[in-house]
């Protein structure tokens, strides 16, 4: 990696799409894309923390993708459960884990180890890695406006008390640094509804290389054109 470490991002969030096409393109069923694409995920989560990234955060699944077909659900649920089970490397790397989004939608076994990984890694401090499971970035807004409006009603603030820094300490990602920086393999030119309040001042990184192709030195050239771009953040 040629960028200087000071120009790196804090926090990087990925978007991992093509895993689909990505199958088609070789004539494979979609869910053989997803396998593809969990074993990317991995080599790109570790090169981060190799490469001295603090906060990564990984769009695994939205709130959209219930509408997908059944067969290609369950084998997502089941890399997904395979990686919970894996997950205990955390503790030797010092990783926190934090899984964004409505937990109550999975199987109990399913909510009650992502529950397990976050308590038992909540003291760990060498990176954070966020996976959104069962996400969206509007519905994550809702839900902190509305613990806002019961923080009202049960007379813990006031009304006059709720600003960004209030409702941003609300979001799943409350205490987390905003995204610096989003990555976006397969082509498409959107943030599709990932990190929608964390994202306000995010630098956006497009590739047509498809999640399961991204590698180590694609994540190397969007570093370096991050390392090239002014932030000025609404200055001059």
């Amino acid at each position: 990696m040629a960028v200087d470490k000071e120009k790196l991002p804090v926090h990087i969030g990925f978007i991992m799409d093509g895993n689909g096409r990505w199958a088609l393109k070789r004539g494979l069923p979609r869910k053989m894309g997803h396998r593809e694409g969990a074993k990317a995920f991995r080599k790109i989560a570790r090169y981060c923390k190799d490469i001295g990234i603090k906060y990564i955060t990984f769009y695994a699944f939205s709130t959209e993708n219930w509408k997908r077909p059944k067969e290609e659900i369950d084998e997502i649920m089941r890399l997904f459960g395979e990686y919970l089970d894996e997950a205990e490397d955390f503790r030797k790397d010092r990783t926190r884990l934090l899984f964004l989004g409505d937990k109550s939608a999975f199987d109990e076994k399913l909510r009650n180890r992502m529950t397990e990984l976050e308590e038992a890694s909540a003291e760990f401090d060498q990176m954070t890695l966020m996976l959104a499971m069962n996400y969206g970035g509007r519905d994550e807004i809702v839900r902190a406006a509305e613990r806002a409006a019961e923080m009202v009603l049960n007379k813990e603030i006031k009304l006059s008390d709720i600003d960004e820094k209030l409702l941003g300490s609300l979001m799943y990602t409350g205490g987390i640094p905003d995204a610096d920086l989003i990555i976006r393999p397969s082509g498409e030119k959107r943030i599709s509804n990932f990190l929608t309040w964390q994202s306000a001042y995010s630098e956006l990184y497009f590739t047509d290389v498809l999640w399961p192709d991204f590698t180590s030195k694609e994540l190397d050239k969007a570093l370096e054109d991050y390392a090239s771009r002014s932030r000025r953040f609404g200055g001059v």
